[in-house]
């Protein structure tokens, strides 16, 4: 039986199905962002409302949970940037009878249910009495973004070439001097995928965030999940997720070009 290739009809299709269905509810929630209808299910006209609204001292109580979001995503990521590097750093290069425990510990985060990760926090903060406020969200993020940045790094270290390490300590470098200018530039491409990995998916968590976090922490998706209840201006809603989006793809092509220059370089 043959393989059906990239060009088939079929596989064709199989590929614009595949996009309409992931991006067509990010075209409807754009354009709804301009749609002078309150509700959306109709179409009346254009409209830039809904971005003045979301601009107006009415709104500032989503600005202040994104602010929060943009807060905890940012602390969670750079920290599991250093500590991600420093586990991948160390699985790479030294070998040991424990190391599929060590892999393993890196991969539950993943592959453990979120809603286990949640419960399971909660009570370990409610046993410590750790207040539950943003530095325990942070904490609670940091848990599962190490992993993924670890697993970036990983992949980057499958091609690292340990003679340049070697090199520069021959050529008189110091540990410190060979890690800054010869390690870290070489992992940069997988450091900063995995740090913008960590913070899309810091900044976008619900289910741990919900259980770990205490009165008047809300973080944005927490935010969001209250206004669906109980607000009349989803499209202010449209109107942040379409500068969010925006924000997005504009790191990843921002971190795509820095890739690419140091890999050409």
């Amino acid at each position: 039986m043959r393989l059906i290739s990239g060009r088939h009809p079929f596989a064709i299709a199989a590929m614009g199905v595949a996009l309409v269905f992931l991006y067509l509810p990010i075209l409807v929630l754009v354009l709804n962002s301009f749609n002078a209808s309150r509700y959306g299910s109709t179409w009346e006209g254009w409209t830039i409302d809904w971005y003045a609204r979301l601009f107006s001292s009415r709104s500032q109580d989503i600005w202040d949970a994104l602010s929060r979001s943009l807060i905890v995503a940012t602390m969670a990521s750079a920290v599991s940037m250093v500590l991600g590097t420093l586990a991948a750093w160390v699985l790479h290069r030294y070998r040991t009878r424990l190391q599929q425990a060590h892999f393993g510990l890196i991969y539950l985060p993943i592959v453990a249910p979120d809603i286990l990760m949640g419960i399971s926090l909660a009570i370990f903060f409610v046993t410590l009495g750790v207040e539950r406020n943003l530095m325990a969200i942070t904490v609670a993020h940091i848990t599962f973004c190490i992993s993924y940045v670890t697993l970036a790094v990983l992949a980057r270290l499958q091609d690292f070439d340990g003679s340049f390490v070697d090199a520069a300590r021959d050529l008189g470098a110091s540990r410190f001097q060979t890690i800054v200018r010869v390690v870290v530039p070489l992992l940069l491409p997988g450091i900063m995928a995995g740090g913008l990995l960590a913070f899309t998916l810091s900044i976008d968590d619900f289910v741990i965030t919900f259980f770990v976090k205490g009165v008047g922490s809300d973080t944005l998706p927490l935010k969001i999940y209250g206004m669906t209840k109980h607000t009349k201006e989803m499209p202010v809603i449209n109107a942040l997720s379409t500068l969010l989006l925006t924000f997005t793809f504009a790191s990843v092509w921002w971190v795509q070009r820095l890739t690419g220059n140091r890999a050409r370089t």
